[in-house]
């Protein structure tokens, strides 16, 4: 299995999903994906959450200047977790498979649309690779500036290159 993503439209809306297969239990991932205290070591921004529960507000703060709100949309411990992330959802689907969990991410892209498929892929893809790190109980960086690192920069080359859309607008860096 490919740590890659893929492009697709998921009822008419584009769409980036990953599938990862984590050697961890179910229940570990999670915590991984609902707890804001180990979001923070792998996910783009600070997440304030308190229960995750449908309906619960969320707030995702990038910078003292720059935050986005959010709603729990579905919490269905421990196999599905989606919330708004300001105009975009996302969605945590976590199967147990062969000894550990295959998770699902899919991230529904409404604010850029297509264009905006190739950046977001290539993010998702270092924010999962963390993901797996922590798991193994490591400590990843996770760039949270803004700025595109090399390995993004890498990360996104090959996207625009497997035909991923592109052409949004990337930070410079």
């Amino acid at each position: 299995m490919s740590a890659h993503g893929t492009y697709e439209q998921t009822d008419g809306t584009p769409a980036v999903r990953f599938v990862r297969e984590l050697r961890h239990p179910r229940d570990a991932v999670w915590r991984m994906v609902t707890d804001p205290a180990e979001l923070a070591h792998w996910f783009p921004c600070e997440v304030q959450l308190g229960e995750p529960r449908a309906g619960a507000p969320m707030r995702f703060v990038f910078s003292p200047d720059f935050t986005l709100d959010g709603e729990v949309l579905e919490c269905e411990p421990p196999a599905r977790f989606s919330f708004r992330w300001g105009e975009d959802v996302l969605a945590f689907t976590l199967d147990e498979h062969a000894g550990g969990t295959r998770l699902t991410m899919l991230h529904l892209l409404n604010e850029e649309g297509a264009p905006a498929a190739s950046k977001t892929a290539a993010g998702w893809h270092l924010c999962l690779d963390a993901l797996g790190e922590r798991l193994d109980g490591r400590t990843p960086d996770v760039a949270r500036d803004g700025r595109p690192t090399p390995e993004w920069r890498a990360r996104y080359e090959e996207y625009q290159a497997a035909g991923v859309p592109s052409g949004a607008e990337v930070p410079e860096g």
